[in-house]
């Protein structure tokens, strides 16, 4: 038997029992659907983190005390990073494409208003930097100067969640918050803005960074520095420059480790990308296990057919078909199933992942976007014909043994 007998045999054998053979790939259709929603997501995360991560410049360095993002409760303890070194960087002969450093400090501290305590984001630093470089406008107020940093002013200004939590329909401008007992004069408020990774305007209250020093943390520390060079091409050099003055300002030995984390934008964004990459490959992982499942199923389903099929069988090989033909006949109707189960598995996955992002773009991030993975797809098809041959191989065999004349017997 040729092979186009064969699979048109095997196509047959399958329509006569579309009830069963539409409930056998059911696992597979989930297995692969859940791989295609897990992978478009992930991806469509990644896309949007990268995006927002590049949003900072090309031109930019980050600075963190400790072991940086790979390390966040070392970073968030190190006091590594201090005025000193600001002042020790912006000297023209340490850093000479260095156009600005800007320090941020993270305040852990609850809000006040009237005997009611609130749990914002509450942020130290250069509010015109902020709102230039993050691109986030006020909607009302102004924005407190270098002037109001210097004099350790204690001024703030607040995102939309946070005046619609606190003062609902109320204009917030010129009220007053309690933050550690101490008291801040709200003089801005941020327009509201899509969250962005590792700053979400709209629950922030931003304060000047001396400020929070001098009230807040007890510490003379920054959490973060951000560095603008003056040319995207001069941006690894800068950050060597930058590295070798902070080891020198720290007094560190040539076999000691900083003690501080130097990052430019493109490791930032192929760290990102690292890490969720992983991520994803990790879920995708864990739900490729119900493609065993569903392999599992077409297996007692393929011998249930044999059994029932003992007759049919025993009249093919009267008939001159051979053991090949036979097995060849089962493996593919088990391929078959899984290849179909593949294919809508792909066709179901993309369209809840394009409903999923449409939603996510509605109420989490307009700039969200559907990603289709490709790699996905092509994985998902040819995983689930591997599980249909690999399950489909022990039927396939059992049902070639068959003696036909005892097959003929069978009732």
């Amino acid at each position: 038997m040729n092979l186009k007998n064969t699979i048109q045999t095997a196509l047959n054998a399958l329509r006569a029992h579309i009830g069963r053979s539409a409930l056998t790939i059911l696992g597979i259709v989930i297995g692969v659907a859940a791989i295609i929603i897990v992978m478009s997501l992930g991806n469509g995360a990644q896309a949007l983190i990268v995006d927002q991560v590049s949003g900072l410049g090309a031109e930019t360095v980050v600075v963190r005390p400790g072991g940086g993002l790979a390390d966040i409760q070392g970073t968030l303890a190190s006091t590594a990073l201090t005025q000193d070194d600001i002042e020790d960087l912006e000297r023209r002969g340490n850093v000479p494409n260095l156009v600005s450093a800007e320090p941020f400090v993270i305040v852990g501290e609850n809000v006040e208003y009237q005997g009611e305590k609130y749990r914002p984001t509450v942020f130290g630093g250069p509010a015109v930097f902020i709102s230039d470089i993050f691109d986030v406008p006020l909607a009302d107020g102004y924005l407190y100067s270098d002037s109001d940093i210097e004099s350790n002013a204690r001024v703030a200004i607040i995102g939309q969640d946070i005046k619609e939590e606190i003062f609902e329909n109320r204009r917030a401008i010129g009220e007053d918050i309690t933050i550690k007992n101490t008291k801040f004069e709200i003089v801005g408020l941020f327009e509201e803005v899509a969250p962005m990774t590792g700053f979400n305007f709209n629950e922030m209250v931003l304060i000047p960074h001396t400020t929070a020093l001098t009230y807040l943390t007890a510490s003379n520390s920054y959490n973060e520095l951000i560095v603008v060079g003056d040319d995207p091409a001069n941006v690894e050099k800068m950050a060597y420059d930058i590295e070798q003055t902070l080891r020198e300002s720290h007094d560190l030995d040539f076999d000691e480790e900083n003690d501080f984390t130097v990052q430019t934008q493109e490791e930032a964004i192929e760290q990102i990308e690292s890490i969720v990459s992983i991520l994803t490959a990790f879920l995708a992982m864990v739900v490729a296990v119900s493609l065993v499942v569903g392999g599992v199923g077409i297996m007692n389903i393929m011998l249930v057919s044999v059994t029932e099929r003992t007759k049919e069988i025993g009249l093919r090989k009267a008939l001159g078909a051979r053991r090949s033909d036979i097995k060849r006949q089962f493996l593919y109707e088990a391929i078959i199933l899984t290849g179909i189960g593949g294919i809508i598995g792909i066709i179901i996955g993309a369209t809840i992942s394009f409903l999923a992002s449409i939603g996510l773009a509605a109420y989490v991030d307009p700039n969200w976007r559907f990603v289709f993975p490709i790699s996905a797809a092509l994985l998902g098809v040819g995983v689930s014909a591997g599980v249909g041959l690999l399950f489909g191989i022990y039927p396939a065999s059992q049902a070639a043994k068959k003696s036909p004349i005892e097959a003929l017997k069978y009732e």
